[in-house]
């Protein structure tokens, strides 16, 4: 089963498609969508639609996990945020996709263990349930292949990294 995990911002959208294959863990792409500081917030979610649709496109997965909105401070980039989700989701529908949701201390659960794990911790194990040599960059598209590990775990992979990867 493949998976498109999204980590949605307005600047940079994280992208990972990860699928579970015989009890592995494989990360077929992964990588994130920028938007230029000089677009206005309606381009910005063009081209978020767009890159998104041809991800989908592309990939053909199953469903698209998305990491919920959280925000403690700043309600407008919360906002922005919400809004880049919402041009993900509209993606994921027009092909009618499934859109799971995860909070970010369930993702942080379903790779580390822990839901109040560092972000440092959530991107090392993301890094060794990939046997990648180095953590995937930019920080967004390790978060979403966080995201993906959180959607296929929820939907029936049992977490257990495999010898033989």
């Amino acid at each position: 089963m493949l998976i498109l995990g999204v980590d949605p911002g307005t600047a940079t959208t994280g992208y990972a498609a990860v699928e579970e294959k015989n009890g592995r863990l494989l990360l077929r792409d992964h990588g994130v969508l920028r938007t230029p500081a000089s677009a206005d917030m309606c381009q910005r979610l063009v081209d978020i639609h767009r890159g998104i649709g041809a991800l989908l496109d592309r990939h053909g997965p199953r469903a698209v996990a998305i990491e919920k909105v959280f925000f403690n401070r700043n309600v407008g980039s919360a906002m922005t945020v919400g809004q880049a989700r919402g041009v993900v989701m509209l993606a994921a529908g027009q092909r009618g996709l499934q859109v799971l949701e995860y909070s970010p201390p369930e993702v942080k659960a379903a790779v580390t263990g822990q839901g109040n794990a560092s972000k440092n911790q959530v991107q090392r194990m993301v890094q060794s349930l990939f046997a990648l040599d180095t953590i995937p960059t930019p920080d967004d598209a390790a978060d979403a292949a966080a995201v993906a590990v959180c959607g296929l775990s929820r939907r029936g992979w049992d977490g257990r990294v495999r010898e033989g990867r």
